[in-house]
């Protein structure tokens, strides 16, 4: 198969829009999102101030052998961020559809057409890992650090709030932080989006209320995944100041996908895919 050349116009996105399932193998249904726009409203421009990697895990892959018998298997697709553009997920979701009624080799074929696809949309090499059923073995556990959800505080604000970000005084710290509160919606939709939010840190504690009402404030905030997690960044990285910082959030699966997004400051690990609870 030849490749394609993505459309970027708004007026080819999927999204709030009825779309005809396809059944047999059409890279031309993936629709790139620039980054650009977004970040300039954080205020991040072409140096990034931070690193990372959008990981999605998919759940309902499949294609059929050579003799028309189907194929199921389960992926890993790592969209790094510094690529310009992130991929928009129905439309990733309508692409793995497109597989359901392709005769392909095996799973090298599969991967190799996924690679090649999925690279050309998000504008830099992006890596892919294709698992038999058998071979997944992906644990469901949480990372270790300390829940802030039980803190008694009062909330009345559900747009973005910055300002209830801040330190208190002590000696630095170096702490993993949970929410599983955040809720932000779709840019396009207006579908909720739940997540878990991880925040590693070393500097000056963060004021643990402060944090825990900053993440409720994106209640009735609506931008996609990527854009939250860098925008949690930022104002962490601007209102906090902490030496280091890793903002990793696991977002619920919709379609067979979810995404978890993951931005740091250099020198800070991605941590283990394993799933979330609610995952």
């Amino acid at each position: 198969m030849t490749g394609h050349k993505p459309t970027h116009g708004a007026e080819a996105s999927p999204l709030g829009k009825t779309a005809a399932y396809r059944n047999t193998y059409a890279p031309e249904l993936l629709f790139p999102v620039p980054r650009s726009a977004k970040r300039a409203e954080i205020g991040v421009g072409e140096t990034l101030p931070f690193v990372g990697e959008d990981v999605w895990n998919a759940y309902e892959i499949s294609w059929l052998n050579p003799k028309g018998k189907p194929v199921v298997a389960m992926g890993v697709f790592r969209v790094p961020a510094t690529s310009p553009n992130l991929i928009e997920s129905k439309s990733l979701k309508l692409y793995l559809n497109s597989f359901n009624g392709t005769a392909l080799s095996g799973m090298d074929e599969a991967r190799e057409r996924m690679t090649r696809d999925l690279s050309a949309v998000a504008g830099a090499p992006v890596a892919i890992e294709l698992f038999r059923l058998d071979d997944v073995g992906r644990d469901t556990d949480t990372l270790a650090g300390e829940c802030i959800d039980d803190l008694d505080v009062a909330i009345t604000g559900y747009q973005i709030a910055p300002e209830h970000l801040g330190t208190v005084e002590g000696v630095d710290v170096s702490e993993t932080l949970i929410s599983h509160l955040l809720k932000s919606n779709c840019l396009v939709t207006g579908q909720p989006d739940w997540a878990t939010l991880y925040i590693r840190y070393r500097g000056r504690p963060i004021d643990r209320a402060g944090l825990l009402r900053y993440v409720v404030s994106f209640r009735e905030h609506n931008e996609f995944h990527e854009q939250c997690v860098e925008r949690v960044f930022v104002d962490l990285m601007a209102r906090c100041q902490p030496e280091t910082l890793a903002v990793w959030a696991r977002y619920t699966r919709r379609g067979g996908l979810d995404i978890n997004p993951f931005r740091s400051t250099v020198g800070e690990a991605l941590p283990p895919n394993g799933g979330d609870p609610r995952q």
